[in-house]
Protein backbone atom coordinates (compact mmCIF):
# COMPACT_ATOMS: atom_id res chain seq x y z
CA UNK A 1 0.00 0.00 0.00
CA UNK A 2 1.00 3.86 -1.35
CA UNK A 3 1.06 6.26 1.41
CA UNK A 4 0.61 10.16 0.95
CA UNK A 5 3.47 12.34 1.42
CA UNK A 6 3.60 16.11 2.65
CA UNK A 7 6.51 18.08 2.64
CA UNK A 8 5.59 21.34 5.20
CA UNK A 9 9.19 23.60 4.76
CA UNK A 10 11.38 24.83 2.13
CA UNK A 11 14.11 22.68 0.35
CA UNK A 12 15.44 20.75 -2.60
CA UNK A 13 14.41 17.55 -4.18
CA UNK A 14 17.85 15.84 -5.08
CA UNK A 15 18.52 12.33 -6.70
CA UNK A 16 21.73 10.28 -6.36
CA UNK A 17 21.58 7.01 -8.36
CA UNK A 18 18.42 5.35 -7.38
CA UNK A 19 17.76 7.83 -3.63
CA UNK A 20 15.56 10.80 -3.98
CA UNK A 21 16.24 13.11 -1.05
CA UNK A 22 14.93 16.27 0.62
CA UNK A 23 17.67 19.09 1.50
CA UNK A 24 16.83 21.82 3.60
CA UNK A 25 17.93 24.22 5.70
CA UNK A 26 17.61 23.79 9.87
CA UNK A 27 16.96 26.40 11.51
CA UNK A 28 18.52 26.33 14.89
CA UNK A 29 16.16 29.57 16.07
CA UNK A 30 13.94 27.23 18.18
CA UNK A 31 13.17 23.78 19.42
CA UNK A 32 10.33 23.43 17.40
CA UNK A 33 11.64 25.29 13.95
CA UNK A 34 14.40 22.62 14.63
CA UNK A 35 12.41 19.59 14.21
CA UNK A 36 12.23 17.84 10.64
CA UNK A 37 8.83 19.50 8.97
CA UNK A 38 8.41 16.51 6.29
CA UNK A 39 5.35 14.30 7.21
CA UNK A 40 5.02 10.86 6.07
CA UNK A 41 2.31 8.75 6.44
CA UNK A 42 3.01 5.34 8.04
CA UNK A 43 2.48 2.37 5.99
CA UNK A 44 1.38 -0.16 8.35
CA UNK A 45 0.75 2.32 11.41
CA UNK A 46 -2.49 2.76 12.62
CA UNK A 47 -1.96 6.48 12.72
CA UNK A 48 0.29 9.12 10.83
CA UNK A 49 2.77 10.74 12.67
CA UNK A 50 5.73 13.33 12.35
CA UNK A 51 8.61 11.91 11.48
CA UNK A 52 12.11 13.54 13.10
CA UNK A 53 14.61 12.26 10.87
CA UNK A 54 17.23 12.98 8.85
CA UNK A 55 19.49 10.83 6.24
CA UNK A 56 23.04 11.45 4.84
CA UNK A 57 23.95 10.19 1.71
CA UNK A 58 26.32 7.18 1.70
CA UNK A 59 30.11 8.45 2.30
CA UNK A 60 28.92 11.71 2.38
CA UNK A 61 29.06 14.02 5.16
CA UNK A 62 26.66 16.64 5.54
CA UNK A 63 27.27 20.51 5.56
CA UNK A 64 26.58 22.27 9.17
CA UNK A 65 22.98 23.12 9.36
CA UNK A 66 21.69 21.08 6.20
CA UNK A 67 20.15 17.87 6.42
CA UNK A 68 18.99 15.21 4.04
CA UNK A 69 15.90 12.95 4.11
CA UNK A 70 15.39 10.00 2.12
CA UNK A 71 12.44 10.27 0.27
CA UNK A 72 10.96 6.16 -0.91
CA UNK A 73 9.84 7.24 -4.32
CA UNK A 74 8.57 3.51 -4.66
CA UNK A 75 5.83 3.74 -1.65
CA UNK A 76 4.72 7.32 -2.29
CA UNK A 77 1.59 7.38 -3.67
CA UNK A 78 1.60 11.38 -3.81
CA UNK A 79 3.48 14.00 -2.87
CA UNK A 80 2.24 17.93 -0.99
CA UNK A 81 4.40 20.45 -1.26
CA UNK A 82 3.65 23.14 0.98
CA UNK A 83 6.81 24.91 0.99
CA UNK A 84 9.18 26.31 -1.63
CA UNK A 85 10.34 23.05 -3.42
CA UNK A 86 13.06 22.58 -5.87
CA UNK A 87 14.27 19.61 -8.02
CA UNK A 88 16.19 18.92 -10.56
CA UNK A 89 15.40 16.58 -13.92
CA UNK A 90 16.75 13.43 -12.18
CA UNK A 91 13.68 13.62 -9.81
CA UNK A 92 12.00 14.44 -12.63
CA UNK A 93 12.65 11.66 -14.31
CA UNK A 94 12.50 8.90 -11.32
CA UNK A 95 9.07 10.44 -10.36
CA UNK A 96 7.58 9.67 -13.56
CA UNK A 97 9.31 6.35 -13.33
CA UNK A 98 7.45 5.10 -10.60
CA UNK A 99 4.02 7.40 -11.70
CA UNK A 100 4.33 10.14 -8.22
CA UNK A 101 2.13 12.91 -8.90
CA UNK A 102 3.62 16.33 -6.69
CA UNK A 103 0.96 18.96 -6.01
CA UNK A 104 2.28 22.42 -4.79
CA UNK A 105 0.46 24.62 -2.06
CA UNK A 106 1.31 28.51 -1.55
CA UNK A 107 1.82 29.60 1.94
CA UNK A 108 -1.66 29.91 2.70
CA UNK A 109 -2.50 26.90 1.76
CA UNK A 110 -3.96 27.54 -1.92
CA UNK A 111 -3.55 24.88 -4.72
CA UNK A 112 -1.23 26.14 -7.45
CA UNK A 113 -0.15 23.13 -9.44
CA UNK A 114 1.18 19.37 -9.83
CA UNK A 115 3.80 18.17 -11.31
CA UNK A 116 1.74 15.45 -13.28
CA UNK A 117 3.81 12.15 -14.72
CA UNK A 118 3.72 10.90 -17.68
CA UNK A 119 0.37 9.18 -18.83
CA UNK A 120 0.90 5.64 -17.99
CA UNK A 121 -2.82 4.23 -18.88
CA UNK A 122 -4.18 5.50 -22.02
CA UNK A 123 -7.42 4.80 -23.90
CA UNK A 124 -8.19 6.50 -27.33
CA UNK A 125 -11.41 5.13 -26.97
CA UNK A 126 -12.21 6.52 -23.43
CA UNK A 127 -11.03 9.98 -24.66
CA UNK A 128 -13.27 10.54 -27.43
CA UNK A 129 -15.95 9.16 -25.35
CA UNK A 130 -15.40 11.63 -22.57
CA UNK A 131 -14.76 14.25 -25.11
CA UNK A 132 -18.18 13.47 -26.72
CA UNK A 133 -20.10 13.22 -23.60
CA UNK A 134 -18.96 16.88 -22.70
CA UNK A 135 -20.15 18.11 -26.60
CA UNK A 136 -23.43 16.54 -26.33
CA UNK A 137 -25.42 19.35 -23.95
CA UNK A 138 -27.32 16.24 -22.84
CA UNK A 139 -24.99 13.89 -21.84
CA UNK A 140 -23.31 16.46 -20.09
CA UNK A 141 -26.18 17.74 -18.01
CA UNK A 142 -26.69 14.26 -16.83
CA UNK A 143 -23.64 13.99 -15.20
CA UNK A 144 -23.28 17.55 -13.74
CA UNK A 145 -26.72 16.64 -12.05
CA UNK A 146 -25.17 13.45 -11.02
CA UNK A 147 -21.87 14.96 -9.46
CA UNK A 148 -24.60 17.81 -7.52
CA UNK A 149 -27.20 15.56 -6.50
CA UNK A 150 -24.11 13.11 -4.78
CA UNK A 151 -23.01 16.07 -2.75
CA UNK A 152 -26.46 17.30 -1.47
CA UNK A 153 -27.37 13.46 -0.44
CA UNK A 154 -23.99 13.67 1.40
CA UNK A 155 -24.69 16.97 2.61
CA UNK A 156 -28.06 16.13 4.03
CA UNK A 157 -26.27 12.84 5.84
CA UNK A 158 -24.09 15.28 7.74
CA UNK A 159 -27.30 17.54 9.08
CA UNK A 160 -29.25 14.20 9.52
CA UNK A 161 -26.36 13.08 11.97
CA UNK A 162 -26.26 16.16 13.82
CA UNK A 163 -29.75 16.56 13.74
CA UNK A 164 -30.14 13.32 15.56
CA UNK A 165 -27.14 14.70 18.25
CA UNK A 166 -29.52 17.24 19.17
CA UNK A 167 -28.33 20.48 16.99
CA UNK A 168 -30.92 22.59 15.50
CA UNK A 169 -30.55 22.18 12.01
CA UNK A 170 -33.67 20.88 11.12
CA UNK A 171 -34.45 23.90 8.97
CA UNK A 172 -31.40 23.71 6.92
CA UNK A 173 -32.14 20.47 6.16
CA UNK A 174 -35.14 20.61 5.08
CA UNK A 175 -34.63 23.84 2.51
CA UNK A 176 -32.00 21.29 1.55
CA UNK A 177 -34.32 18.96 0.75
CA UNK A 178 -36.73 21.42 -1.19
CA UNK A 179 -33.61 22.35 -3.27
CA UNK A 180 -32.60 18.77 -3.94
CA UNK A 181 -35.74 17.77 -5.99
CA UNK A 182 -35.03 21.07 -7.99
CA UNK A 183 -31.94 19.24 -9.18
CA UNK A 184 -33.55 16.71 -11.88
CA UNK A 185 -36.33 19.33 -12.74
CA UNK A 186 -37.20 20.37 -16.21
CA UNK A 187 -36.20 23.87 -14.88
CA UNK A 188 -32.50 23.01 -14.11
CA UNK A 189 -32.11 22.42 -17.57
CA UNK A 190 -28.46 24.16 -18.23
CA UNK A 191 -25.57 23.46 -16.37
CA UNK A 192 -25.21 27.62 -15.29
CA UNK A 193 -28.83 27.02 -13.95
CA UNK A 194 -27.61 23.66 -12.00
CA UNK A 195 -24.74 25.93 -10.72
CA UNK A 196 -26.81 28.36 -9.08
CA UNK A 197 -28.83 25.42 -7.72
CA UNK A 198 -25.33 23.75 -6.36
CA UNK A 199 -24.55 27.02 -4.87
CA UNK A 200 -27.68 27.67 -3.32
CA UNK A 201 -27.38 24.20 -1.46
CA UNK A 202 -24.45 25.09 -0.30
CA UNK A 203 -25.24 28.21 1.46
CA UNK A 204 -28.02 26.66 2.89
CA UNK A 205 -25.44 23.82 4.45
CA UNK A 206 -23.21 26.62 5.38
CA UNK A 207 -25.56 28.52 7.65
CA UNK A 208 -26.16 25.51 9.68
CA UNK A 209 -22.48 25.63 10.26
CA UNK A 210 -22.90 27.79 13.10
CA UNK A 211 -25.12 25.49 15.12
CA UNK A 212 -22.47 22.43 14.61
CA UNK A 213 -19.21 23.86 15.95
CA UNK A 214 -18.22 25.85 19.00
CA UNK A 215 -18.97 29.00 19.69
CA UNK A 216 -14.84 29.82 19.16
CA UNK A 217 -15.41 29.08 15.57
CA UNK A 218 -18.25 31.47 14.23
CA UNK A 219 -18.91 30.63 10.26
CA UNK A 220 -20.39 34.30 8.90
CA UNK A 221 -20.00 33.95 5.35
CA UNK A 222 -17.95 31.94 2.98
CA UNK A 223 -15.21 33.86 2.31
CA UNK A 224 -11.95 32.96 -0.22
CA UNK A 225 -8.91 34.04 -1.14
CA UNK A 226 -7.95 35.10 1.10
CA UNK A 227 -10.51 33.51 4.34
CA UNK A 228 -11.41 35.52 6.85
CA UNK A 229 -11.77 33.92 9.60
CA UNK A 230 -10.69 30.20 11.05
CA UNK A 231 -13.34 28.06 9.81
CA UNK A 232 -13.03 29.85 6.74
CA UNK A 233 -9.35 29.04 6.45
CA UNK A 234 -10.19 25.06 7.30
CA UNK A 235 -12.61 24.99 4.65
CA UNK A 236 -10.48 26.40 2.07
CA UNK A 237 -7.08 24.64 2.91
CA UNK A 238 -9.46 21.19 3.24
CA UNK A 239 -11.14 21.41 -0.35
CA UNK A 240 -7.26 22.43 -1.65
CA UNK A 241 -6.11 19.35 -0.40
CA UNK A 242 -8.70 17.16 -1.65
CA UNK A 243 -8.53 18.16 -5.35
CA UNK A 244 -4.61 17.25 -5.13
CA UNK A 245 -6.06 13.98 -3.93
CA UNK A 246 -8.73 13.36 -6.37
CA UNK A 247 -6.17 14.33 -8.84
CA UNK A 248 -3.66 11.83 -7.42
CA UNK A 249 -6.57 8.96 -7.97
CA UNK A 250 -7.27 10.28 -11.46
CA UNK A 251 -3.96 9.68 -12.63
CA UNK A 252 -4.43 6.20 -11.71
CA UNK A 253 -7.14 5.65 -14.36
CA UNK A 254 -7.21 6.40 -17.66
CA UNK A 255 -9.46 9.29 -17.46
CA UNK A 256 -8.23 12.93 -18.53
CA UNK A 257 -8.55 15.37 -16.34
CA UNK A 258 -8.45 18.03 -17.99
CA UNK A 259 -12.54 17.30 -19.27
CA UNK A 260 -15.34 17.99 -16.82
CA UNK A 261 -19.41 18.35 -16.42
CA UNK A 262 -20.02 20.44 -13.82
CA UNK A 263 -17.42 23.02 -14.03
CA UNK A 264 -16.45 24.35 -17.20
CA UNK A 265 -13.11 22.79 -18.19
CA UNK A 266 -10.22 25.90 -19.24
CA UNK A 267 -6.57 25.83 -19.64
CA UNK A 268 -4.77 25.01 -17.07
CA UNK A 269 -6.66 23.35 -14.92
CA UNK A 270 -7.21 20.02 -14.12
CA UNK A 271 -11.47 20.26 -14.41
CA UNK A 272 -12.55 16.51 -13.37
CA UNK A 273 -10.90 16.51 -10.05
CA UNK A 274 -13.43 19.50 -8.95
CA UNK A 275 -16.68 17.61 -10.28
CA UNK A 276 -15.84 14.53 -8.67
CA UNK A 277 -14.45 16.30 -5.58
CA UNK A 278 -17.73 17.82 -5.11
CA UNK A 279 -19.52 14.30 -4.14
CA UNK A 280 -16.33 13.80 -1.05
CA UNK A 281 -16.48 17.50 0.60
CA UNK A 282 -18.90 16.90 2.93
CA UNK A 283 -17.86 13.63 4.47
CA UNK A 284 -14.19 13.84 4.23
CA UNK A 285 -13.49 17.56 4.34
CA UNK A 286 -16.24 19.01 6.27
CA UNK A 287 -16.59 15.71 8.70
CA UNK A 288 -12.07 16.29 9.46
CA UNK A 289 -13.51 19.75 10.38
CA UNK A 290 -16.06 19.48 12.82
CA UNK A 291 -14.03 16.91 14.41
CA UNK A 292 -11.09 18.83 14.42
CA UNK A 293 -12.64 21.77 16.15
CA UNK A 294 -15.34 19.97 18.15
CA UNK A 295 -12.78 18.17 19.82
CA UNK A 296 -10.53 20.91 20.45
CA UNK A 297 -7.78 19.68 18.20
CA UNK A 298 -7.79 23.32 16.95
CA UNK A 299 -7.51 26.43 18.62
CA UNK A 300 -7.35 29.98 17.81
CA UNK A 301 -3.76 29.52 18.69
CA UNK A 302 -3.37 27.56 15.49
CA UNK A 303 -4.34 30.04 13.28
CA UNK A 304 -2.58 33.40 11.97
CA UNK A 305 -4.78 36.46 12.06
CA UNK A 306 -4.37 39.44 9.69
CA UNK A 307 -6.53 42.06 8.54
CA UNK A 308 -9.29 40.70 6.34
CA UNK A 309 -7.28 37.14 6.19
CA UNK A 310 -6.98 33.99 7.97
CA UNK A 311 -4.82 30.34 7.73
CA UNK A 312 -3.74 27.91 9.39
CA UNK A 313 0.05 28.23 10.95
CA UNK A 314 2.55 25.36 10.26
CA UNK A 315 1.31 23.86 14.05
CA UNK A 316 -2.60 23.61 12.31
CA UNK A 317 -1.40 22.96 8.91
CA UNK A 318 0.49 19.76 10.94
CA UNK A 319 -2.91 19.00 12.65
CA UNK A 320 -5.04 19.19 9.81
CA UNK A 321 -2.74 17.12 7.77
CA UNK A 322 -2.24 14.43 10.70
CA UNK A 323 -6.23 14.01 10.82
CA UNK A 324 -6.59 13.93 6.89
CA UNK A 325 -4.05 11.06 6.28
CA UNK A 326 -6.02 9.24 8.89
CA UNK A 327 -9.02 9.98 7.17
CA UNK A 328 -7.72 8.60 4.22
CA UNK A 329 -6.92 5.30 5.73
CA UNK A 330 -10.28 4.61 7.49
CA UNK A 331 -11.80 1.53 5.86
CA UNK A 332 -15.10 1.09 5.91
CA UNK A 333 -17.28 -2.43 4.82
CA UNK A 334 -18.39 -1.65 0.93
CA UNK A 335 -21.99 -2.45 0.50
CA UNK A 336 -21.39 -4.04 -3.18
CA UNK A 337 -18.50 -5.14 -3.06
CA UNK A 338 -18.66 -7.04 0.10
CA UNK A 339 -15.71 -5.78 1.55
CA UNK A 340 -13.16 -3.05 3.71
CA UNK A 341 -12.25 -0.05 1.76
CA UNK A 342 -10.45 2.92 2.45
CA UNK A 343 -11.86 6.53 2.33
CA UNK A 344 -9.10 7.13 -0.67
CA UNK A 345 -9.78 3.70 -2.59
CA UNK A 346 -13.47 4.97 -2.28
CA UNK A 347 -12.36 8.12 -4.15
CA UNK A 348 -10.42 5.56 -7.08
CA UNK A 349 -13.59 3.50 -7.63
CA UNK A 350 -15.79 6.65 -8.09
CA UNK A 351 -13.55 7.28 -11.13
CA UNK A 352 -13.78 3.86 -12.45
CA UNK A 353 -17.50 4.14 -12.05
CA UNK A 354 -17.41 7.44 -14.12
CA UNK A 355 -15.46 5.17 -16.79
CA UNK A 356 -17.99 2.29 -17.09
CA UNK A 357 -20.52 4.98 -17.42
CA UNK A 358 -18.56 6.87 -20.33
CA UNK A 359 -18.17 3.58 -22.24
CA UNK A 360 -21.47 3.38 -21.76
CA UNK A 361 -21.52 -0.05 -19.32
CA UNK A 362 -23.68 0.88 -16.73
CA UNK A 363 -24.73 4.37 -15.27
CA UNK A 364 -22.96 6.59 -12.85
CA UNK A 365 -23.97 6.41 -9.57
CA UNK A 366 -22.41 8.87 -7.23
CA UNK A 367 -21.46 7.00 -3.70
CA UNK A 368 -23.44 8.05 -1.11
CA UNK A 369 -22.88 7.70 2.27
CA UNK A 370 -25.36 6.00 4.71
CA UNK A 371 -24.17 6.47 8.07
Amino acid sequence: MKVNYYILRNGVLRRKQNTVYFVYKKNAESKEEEEEKVFEAEVEGTEAELKIEAEEQEGAKAKPGIEKKILPIERISAIYAYGRISFTSGVISYLSKYGTPVHFYNYYGFYEGSYYPRERLLSGDLVINQARHFIEKKKRLELAKAFVQGAAENIMRNLEYYNREGRAVTKQLEEIQALSTRIDSKETNTVQRLMALEGAIRNTYYQSYDKIVPSGFKFGVRTKQPPENPLNALISFGNSLLYGTVLTEIYNTQLNPTISYLHEPSERRFSLSLDIAEVFKPFLVDRVIFKLVNKHMLSEGDFVQELNSCLLNDKGRRTFLAEWDEKLKTTIKHRDLKRNVSYQRLIRLECYKLTKHLLGTKPYKPFVIWW
